[in-house]
């Protein structure tokens, strides 16, 4: 194992057996065999990544992609079919809300079995027993039964004991979806300092914000694979363009029919036949980040000749409000005869949207605002961005305190 890494995953597979209906009983084994039926469900197929000492990972994905195996494995819950995983140092993990605790004990019993689990002594857990109960802010509760905790007191008597024990690697699984706002907020400033002491983290959770403010990487698991490793920034905002497109796509094809009967209309001699969202790339996307440079692509299809077209675009809010519309006429473009198909391209160097759910409507009239194809929700597309700024775009701005 390199001595810089902390974590070495090497071509790891997994897969389990998923019975249909299995039972339970011998008459029921011996009398409905067919019950016994199963299939092997691969959920990791031959990944590899390592985790240098000191840095912070992500692991984000779909639902049933592998990410929480994949955490399991780390911790030796399950071992995998094929290939091996090595860790250097104590690990401690946040894998089960309140895995390890026994209902009738109170949080201070609790407290010493869950360390001893962690590899901690009797005088280890002691020097740290009171700095585990202040930073669980459950000092008025922590000798009543666990039983007796909400999923929130759970989760902070799980969290304070996993993050004092000294580990050299940390595991934590969606636990910092729990809890209310301020201790979020605290355990993400523990995280920072324990990070800042040299802990390895890796973290798997749906919030794409918390990684990025953590983790120096994030590790994409699409189907059992790693689809793209790299900076958090990167790799979220292709994760998100993916799961926007099946999301969005699946929509628009429930839709379609609804939305071209009722939300399309005009003349139609001529018609877009394709929308395209562009980022600086070339790349069709369905998300992007506020600021970003971006290309409205609109090709279209001529059925009879039109003279003096004129192209338009609006944007819309998911909730309705109109945020932007212009057209060649207000641009001052001149207006041009349509004789055969085509294609027409706007750049937006910066689109400075709020982050949320946006549409985009797109427009061919003639003359004097005669419809030739009004396009509703064309297309569908998402804004993203670690800004907190509210309302609908973003207006560069600067700061300057004079005293």
């Amino acid at each position: 194992m390199d001595n810089e890494n902390a974590i070495e995953v090497k071509n790891v597979s997994k897969a389990f057996k998923v019975y249909f209906d299995k039972g339970t009983e011998l008459k029921e084994k011996l009398l409905f065999w067919k019950r016994n039926r199963f299939e092997n469900r691969v959920v990791l197929d031959n990944i590899s990544f390592n985790v240098k000492k000191g840095e912070a990972i992500g692991l984000v994905g779909r639902n049933g992609c592998g990410k929480s195996t994949t955490l399991k494995l780390l911790t030796k819950i399950i071992y995998p079919n094929s290939g091996t995983v090595e860790l250097k140092g104590r690990v401690s993990s946040l894998i089960e809300l309140g895995a390890g605790f026994h209902p009738d004990m109170s949080g201070r019993e609790n407290i010493y079995t869950n360390a001893s689990i962690f590899g901690l002594n009797r005088k280890e857990i002691d020097a740290r027993l009171d700095e585990i109960i202040e930073f669980s802010e459950l000092g008025d509760y922590i000798d009543n039964p666990v039983r007796t905790y909400s999923s929130g007191m759970y989760m902070r008597l799980a969290f304070s004991v996993a993050i004092n024990v000294d580990a050299d690697i940390l595991l934590i699984d969606e636990i910092l979806a729990v809890g209310d706002a301020n201790f979020q907020a605290k355990c993400f400033n523990k995280l920072r300092e324990i990070k800042g002491n040299g802990t390895t983290i890796v973290i798997v959770s749906h919030s794409l914000a918390q990684i990025e403010q953590i983790c120096d990487r994030s590790i994409w698991i699409k189907e059992g694979h790693i689809e793209e490793m790299g900076l958090p920034k990167d790799v979220h905002l292709d994760y998100l363009n993916y799961m926007n497109s099946e999301r969005i796509d699946r929509k628009e094809r429930e839709e379609f029919a609804k939305i071209n009967r009722g939300n399309r209309y005009g003349s139609q001699k001529v018609m877009f036949s394709d929308v395209h969202l562009l980022d600086a790339e070339g790349k069709d996307v369905k998300t992007i980040r506020t600021g970003d440079g971006v290309t409205l692509d609109l090709k279209y299809e001529c059925k009879e000749p039109i003279e003096d077209a004129v192209f338009g675009f609006g944007i819309f809010r998911s909730d309705g409000v109109w945020v932007y519309g212009t057209n060649t006429r207000i641009d001052r473009k001149p207006n041009f005869d349509i004789k055969k198909d085509g294609s027409y391209v706007v750049k937006i160097d910066e689109l400075n949207l709020i982050p949320g759910e946006y549409w985009m409507d797109v427009t061919i009239e003639f003359g004097e605002g005669n419809p030739v194809d009004y396009y509703k929700k064309a297309l569908k597309f998402e804004v993203v961005s670690n800004i907190t700024d509210v309302g609908i775009c973003r207006i560069p701005h600067e700061w300057t305190l004079n005293i």
